[in-house]
């Protein structure tokens, strides 16, 4: 009788611990690139201000982004594109 309750409680530790990891592992990164990209598209040079409005939108900052892709120099449409792009997950 004991040697299924070690078992058991074995394997609810391994579970646990999984979960754990799995919990604490970051979640899958948004997409800078696609967005400096699209910037990049539109004609605007890759600047370290381009990088920091994509973070902004990474961050969940959607009005930043595309207010700090503007202020770069990124035409309104593209900037919202970009700032679409950088909210989703990397492809």
């Amino acid at each position: 009788m004991r040697r299924p309750i070690r078992c058991a409680g074995a394997l609810t530790g391994l579970v646990l611990t999984l979960g754990g990891i799995l919990a604490a592992a970051p979640t899958a990164p948004a997409d800078i690139p696609a967005c400096t990209q699209t910037a990049a598209q539109a004609g605007t040079d890759t600047t370290e201000a381009v990088t920091a409005a994509c973070r902004s939108g990474v961050a969940g900052d959607l009005q930043g982004c595309v207010a700090g892709l503007t202020a770069a120099g990124v035409p309104g449409g593209a900037a919202t594109g970009a700032r679409r792009l950088a909210a989703q997950e990397p492809r």
